[in-house]
């Protein structure tokens, strides 16, 4: 049934390809997505787009269509064969659409698939945190010429801190009184932080940091490279959006230079890599530091720490919500990532000075 299911979709693309198989990708964690295997090469990635968490699915897609067309024009003097594996090509439908919508309303695009690629969960060492940050540096520099106003917002408010900030008030509000206070010194930790954690918010509304194309998923999953560990592109455009330098850096930073994983218990174990951090930054600098302002720079570390507070706000805030919107495993799952969040913020601050 989902091979004859699949096939169907995929046959409603404009390609020449004769469909032979499937493989699941379970990388991601919001769509579903699959290797669409053919008679002969290429390959395919066919994407079904969440509507559920997306409000505006069409958006979305187009979204990553402009770009990844934006970047192609802005790397036509490469060749080719190098074109195909440095930029995402999506298909249009056999009706000319950026997308195919299916009788149960899911929202599916279908890209190449860039071949003898790899990726990985986390920084295994210095060189792989250097392509990440050339890459993502890349990435921006590219699109800094694009309107970032003609995009959609595929999700409102995502790194917005007086939103964050209301929905935790909101939360201790109402909130069990054993979660409080279990929680009582990460409540008064964001309490005490909220005039440090609006710099970069005011700084963008004031228009001092101005407002870019950011991908808003900078992990480094999201980075592919090829079988000699050097970068080729930045994958997943979903989070495509305007925004701030500081979100994707900060995010990039966040996810690559924790010592252990998101939801480690061992706060013991929860450390800033500082190498990590150093090797990142350099290769971002080497492809975006001519882009980047005075002000912009200056405020790239605060980039790293506002988004390691702001998870922790996140969890912080689900929890005391009783645990609605992110997955757990035990009842206090949320409070410990939100623990693991500020002890990474503490070593940072701590290793940066900042």
């Amino acid at each position: 049934m989902q091979t004859e299911r699949l096939k169907f979709i995929f046959g409603q693309f404009d390609h020449t390809s004769e469909f032979d198989g499937f493989e699941e990708l379970a990388s991601g964690h919001i769509n579903d997505t699959y290797l669409i295997k053919t008679k002969t090469k290429p390959y395919y990635v066919l994407q079904r787009i969440n509507h559920g968490v997306f409000p505006d699915v069409p958006g979305l897609i187009e979204n990553k269509v402009a770009i990844s067309q934006h970047i192609k024009e802005k790397l036509q003097h490469l060749s080719p064969k190098k074109q195909k594996r440095r930029i995402l090509k999506f298909f249009k439908t056999n009706t000319g659409a950026s997308y195919f919508r299916g009788d149960e309303g899911n929202y599916w695009n279908l890209m190449g698939f860039i071949d003898k690629s790899v990726t990985h969960m986390t920084v295994p060492n210095e060189d792989v945190a250097y392509q990440g940050g050339r890459l993502l540096g890349q990435f921006l520099t590219l699109t800094n010429d694009f309107d970032a106003a003609t995009l959609t917002e595929v999700i409102p408010n995502f790194h917005d801190m007086p939103f964050r900030y209301r929905q935790f008030e909101e939360a201790l509000a109402k909130a069990d009184k054993a979660r409080v206070e279990k929680a009582k010194p990460y409540i008064n930790l964001v309490h005490n932080s909220r005039e440090e954690m609006h710099i970069l918010q005011n700084l963008k509304e004031s228009g001092e940091i101005k407002m870019r194309v950011t991908h808003n998923d900078t992990k480094i999953s999201n980075v592919l490279f090829n079988k000699k560990e050097k970068g080729l592109c930045l994958i997943d455009l979903d989070t495509v959006m305007p925004g701030i330098v500081h979100y994707d850096f900060g995010d990039a930073i966040r996810t690559s230079c924790n010592t252990a994983a998101e939801d480690e218990t061992n706060l013991d174990l929860v450390e800033f890599n500082l190498d990590y951090y150093n090797a990142f930054t350099k290769g971002f600098l080497k492809n975006m530091g001519d882009s980047l302002t005075p002000i912009e720079l200056k405020y790239l570390p605060l980039g790293a720490k506002t988004m390691i507070f702001i998870i922790g706000l996140r969890f912080l805030t689900d929890y005391l919500n009783g645990d609605i919107y992110f997955k757990t495993k035990y009842d206090d799952h949320n409070l410990n990532r939100a623990k693991n969040q500020f002890k990474l913020l503490q070593s940072l601050s701590e290793k940066l000075g900042v």
